[in-house]
């Protein structure tokens, strides 16, 4: 990792916005142990435990117990960041299309409300829909599909192409408010694993 230089307790509460007592009961829990300590006693975390960390909040968004988290940590201590980081992507993105397609259809109501025409039950019938889809946590099997279908549509993409798809996922994240992205992260961690795949 580019910074390699080792933070204090203090200072990896300060850049990731976890409290001091939520790394001390990682600690305690075996979760999260720091690298190294000062000649003081103080912890201190290198490059290593900041991705440990961020596997350890991926987790929990997830909807992972932290006994289940020790669990998924012990059993792969080594998993490749990348693919945890391919996993939260494709999460979020699912996130930000549900998210877009209710405002727009919030936006639509309200347009018919403010003109004082009455929206049609259809309509409304749209939004219930897809305001249940927000509410409902995405299952194991709903997650996996979406990466696999992610994968397979990435695949097929030209460099030119991919870099579009990048731009419209920019995009369409910042046309959310900031609500809608705060109500993205809660939705993201209550979101759970995808089911492990069966040996053939």
């Amino acid at each position: 990792m580019a910074d390699e230089t080792p933070r204090r307790i203090g200072e990896l509460a300060r850049d990731t916005g976890i409290t001091v007592r939520t790394l001390h009961h990682y600690d305690q829990l075996g979760l999260l142990r720091p690298s190294s300590r000062t000649p003081g006693g103080h912890r201190c975390y290198d490059s290593s435990d900041v991705v440990r960390l961020h596997r350890i909040i991926v987790l929990r968004s997830f909807g992972l117990s932290l006994e289940e988290i020790g669990q998924v940590l012990d059993a792969e201590p080594d998993q490749d960041a990348g693919e945890l980081v391919r996993h939260q992507l494709a999460v979020v993105e699912e996130r930000i299309r549900q998210s877009s397609a209710l405002r727009a259809r919030l936006l639509g109501v309200l347009a018919a409300l403010e003109s004082s025409a009455e929206p049609s039950t259809e309509q409304f019938l749209h939004l219930v829909e897809e305001t249940m889809t927000m509410i409902q946590p995405l299952t194991p099997e709903q997650v996996g599909k979406l990466i696999e279908s992610r994968r397979a549509y990435a695949g097929g993409l030209d460099d030119a192409e991919l870099t579009t798809m990048g731009a419209e996922r920019s995009r369409r994240y910042d046309e959310l408010s900031q609500h809608e992205r705060d109500e993205l992260r809660e939705r993201l961690r209550q979101l759970p694993l995808p089911a492990p795949e069966q040996p053939s």
